[in-house]
């Protein structure tokens, strides 16, 4: 992994927490991903003329990927409306890279070097620290962690199935485009289905903070799937995934939820982790 693959990464990880902020702040969790997913066909739909085609072998992986980010999103608004940001984003998000690490492995023959599958463990126990924290001196809500965990699993499954077909696509930004325009239909037509002539009155109030979540979510994926046809998939799951520092911070900033030494202390191993799998690039 380079230094610019890296940054990139890492600026995903700032993007990706900030759409996923603006999702939790919106309160009908259907109003705010409506609007996202939407937002992402728009723009789909809109860079299509300008892309190029993905490649054939690449339109099995789309397809698949697509119905897999259609479950995460119903997931992702189940595990946000039953617990705070703060313990749902961590827990989703920390469970995936490991997950990762092992479907890499098993399907696209991606086996870590020494210094990488450190760099992925010790950046793991950080994140693991910062879900645990969101965690301490409350009731463990099961629902709101099962839902958060079953998120993570599909988070796992569609990065290991776009890792594959974009690399297949030969188009990194078609493979996007396409993308986008599949999985967003789906959300806004069931919004429609559920409130027909009601839904606009219910969209309107949100629709530019939807709109730039949109942007966020889009501009998140591309960066990561850009990322992956330059590097191997787990090292790019786990730097990924500096995003629970972030949205920690965006929780105890926006939404008054405490951050703490051990966030701080896991933070540091997540450093120590990146430091890591830049030495194994």
């Amino acid at each position: 992994m380079t230094p610019l693959v890296a940054t990139a990464v890492l600026l995903a990880a700032v993007t990706h927490a900030s759409w996923n902020a603006i999702a939790h702040r919106i309160p009908d969790k259907l109003v705010g991903f409506t609007l996202i997913s939407g937002g992402g066909v728009l723009i789909g739909l809109a860079a299509l003329p300008f892309v190029a085609v993905p490649a054939g072998p690449a339109w099995p992986f789309l397809l698949v990927s697509a119905a897999v980010h259609i479950a995460y999103y119903a997931l992702l608004m189940t595990s946000f409306r039953l617990g705070d940001f703060g313990q749902a984003y961590p827990i989703a998000r920390g469970s995936a890279p490991l997950v990762v690490t092992v479907l890499a492995a098993v399907f696209a023959h991606e086996v870590p070097g020494a210094w990488a599958m450190a760099g992925i463990a010790v950046s793991c126990l950080g994140l693991t620290g910062v879900s645990l924290w969101g965690l301490r001196g409350r009731r463990p809500d099961w629902a709101a962690i099962g839902a958060a965990l079953a998120t993570g699993l599909t988070i796992a499954a569609y990065t290991v199935i776009d890792g594959m077909g974009v690399r297949a696509s030969h188009s990194p930004l078609g493979y996007i485009a396409w993308l986008m325009v599949l999985q967003g239909v789906v959300v806004p037509a069931y919004m429609y289905a559920r409130e027909r002539g009601g839904a606009a009155r219910l969209l309107r109030p949100y629709a530019g903070l939807g709109f730039l979540g949109a942007a966020l979510s889009v501009a998140a994926y591309a960066l990561v799937l850009w990322a992956q046809t330059r590097a191997a998939l787990a090292p790019i799951a786990a730097l990924r995934e500096s995003s629970i520092i972030v949205g920690a911070a965006i929780g105890a900033l926006f939404f008054k939820e405490r951050f703490g030494a051990p966030r701080i202390a896991a933070a540091g191993l997540l450093v120590a982790g990146i430091g890591l799998m830049l030495r194994a690039g």
